[in-house]
């Protein structure tokens, strides 16, 4: 088994997959995947594949809806402050947010017709 093969599997394959080594560990229904696959790849001696500093971090719609949230806070403030330097680029910002959640969205139709 490897590193691949862990994180296709769902939560409950996991826990039956570590339901299988009762002695090595323990309070396997209280644990998320992130923890299954870890203890499993450690108790199975498969390495886990190392993630490079260059790969893109994914982020999730809400989390991208609350930085814009935060943002417009700001933009609001920056308004009434009449400080156009920082405005123009915290409406660059929302603006790249904006885009990114499009594209989320557009892989998410896209895999949903597949």
């Amino acid at each position: 088994m490897e590193w691949k093969e862990l994180e296709k599997m769902t939560v409950t394959k996991l826990r039956e997959e570590a339901l299988k080594h009762p002695d090595q560990l323990k309070g396997v229904h209280a644990r998320s995947k992130a923890q299954l696959m870890n203890e499993l790849a450690a108790v199975l001696g498969i390495q886990k594949p190392q993630v490079s500093f260059a790969e893109k971090v994914v982020h999730t719609k809400d989390s991208l809806k609350q930085r814009i949230r935060e943002l417009k806070a700001q933009r609001d403030r920056l308004i009434e402050e009449h400080n156009s330097g920082e405005l123009k680029t915290v409406r660059r910002q929302i603006h790249h947010l904006k885009r990114e959640i499009r594209k989320i969205e557009r892989a998410d139709l896209g895999r949903s017709k597949a």
